[in-house]
């Protein structure tokens, strides 16, 4: 059995993440769909202090591209939205491993709202009736009747109806129009899905979710499946032994750990040579914190030794290091965050604070390469001017050479 160095691991995870190499070509429509296939999914966030996070994790991968392209590939039925990871956008053709949670939704905890669909079930059949008759609708059609709502908490009644009707799979987003969710009904979105003939056996469905997360990952352990897709916490050794005796995983010990794992076999004839240290990261760029590379906590911790906690929703005084951090991704390693925000009508890109971690030695190579992924970031953004706040000195004392 294979023993795999822990930087061995990171590199064989960021190529199967698509973080191994700089893109060397300028990014077309088509790679933007075949980095979410290599995903498997775009997880999506409002937040955008900076781009929001579906538009930042596809530049991590891509550079320089046209964020229209995401919603292009929506319109056009490449891709489809539903909760995954969390609410998500995904391959069209992965919409048969959704559909068994549309059809029962009862186990989606907060995502369900069970108790309001029953109270409002008369409301819920007329504004799908309305759809039917009067085609697509976005939730800023409808009109408050006490004026301005507080929160997601007090989401007006028909911004509900919606989000109860796309997670039963009623509804579907047809489009989004500004970032703003355009609904139509699922049967015109897709019309040539058919449940009695399309529809995949339960165990069918979890044998390929549990494939595609050990794809995505590159390496895995059996604690770690389940987040990806946000699988039910139970033991998945049986599934992942079932991949290991059909060839697809090979199990490896890994550095470190007691724990088994596994490499997938798309990264199979690049263990030895990341083993040796002939296969490296030579990335250097910013992560949405809602990254598939940092959106498991435990796992960078243990894949990276990187403690990340997202602290937008931390009151101002109690936050570590700031409102929306970026990890810093360098040459296989996390090492550090930023805190920045995007002045996009002044084209200031300013990095409020950054933060490297522990035991970071400043060369002038790690200086140089933060510097210019901020910069192409900020380029990127509109905002090619950077303004620096509170930053470590020995890495200012690099900046601008």
């Amino acid at each position: 059995m294979h023993t795999l160095t822990l930087a061995a691991a990171r590199t064989l995870h960021l190529n199967a993440q698509g973080l191994l190499n700089p893109p060397r070509r300028k990014a077309t429509k088509a790679d933007v769909l075949a980095v979410i296939r290599r995903m498997a999914q775009l997880q999506i966030d409002t937040i955008h202090v900076v781009a929001r996070s579906p538009y930042l994790v596809l530049f991590s991968r891509l550079g320089v591209y046209d964020p229209a392209w995401l919603e292009q590939l929506l319109a056009e039925r490449q891709l489809f939205e539903y909760w995954s990871h969390e609410a998500c956008f995904l391959p069209i053709e992965d919409y048969a491993l959704m559909r068994h949670r549309m059809l029962d939704p009862s186990g989606m905890g907060w995502k369900y709202a069970a108790n309001w669909h029953q109270q409002h079930q008369a409301d819920i059949d007329a504004l799908i009736d309305k759809i039917r008759a009067s085609g697509p609708v976005r939730s800023a059609d409808f009109t408050r009747e006490q004026g301005t709502g507080n929160g997601w908490w007090d989401w007006k009644p028909e911004k509900r109806h919606l989000e109860v009707l796309f997670t039963t799979g009623e509804l579907m987003v047809s489009e989004r129009r500004h970032f703003q969710r355009v609904y139509d009904l699922a049967e015109r979105v897709l019309p040539h899905w058919h449940d009695g003939r399309d529809l995949p056996e339960m165990a069918t469905v979890q044998r390929e979710l549990v494939r595609r997360s050990c794809k995505a990952l590159g390496v895995i352990r059996a604690d770690w499946l389940a987040d990806y897709y946000r699988l039910r916490k139970v033991s998945w050794l049986a599934e992942l032994n079932a991949l290991e005796a059909a060839g697809e995983l090979v199990p490896v010990n890994l550095a470190g750990f007691k724990q088994q794992a596994w490499v997938h076999q798309d990264q199979m004839p690049l263990i030895e040579a990341a083993n040796h240290g002939e296969l490296a990261s030579t990335v250097t760029t910013l992560l949405s914190p809602f990254d598939p590379v940092v959106w498991d906590r435990k796992r960078a911790t243990a894949l990276f030794g990187f403690d990340y906690t997202l602290e937008c929703y931390t009151p101002a005084p109690k936050r570590k290091y700031g409102y929306f951090c970026l990890p810093i991704l360098s040459r296989g390693k996390l090492v550090g965050r930023l805190d920045a925000k995007a002045h996009r009508a002044q084209g200031v890109f300013e990095v409020k604070s950054l933060y490297l971690e522990e035991g970071v030695r400043v060369s002038a190579r790690l200086a140089g390469d933060i510097e210019r992924a901020i910069t192409r970031c900020g380029e990127w953004h509109g905002t090619p001017q950077v303004q620096y706040g509170a930053i470590p000195d020995n890495l200012r004392s690099h900046l601008g050479r």
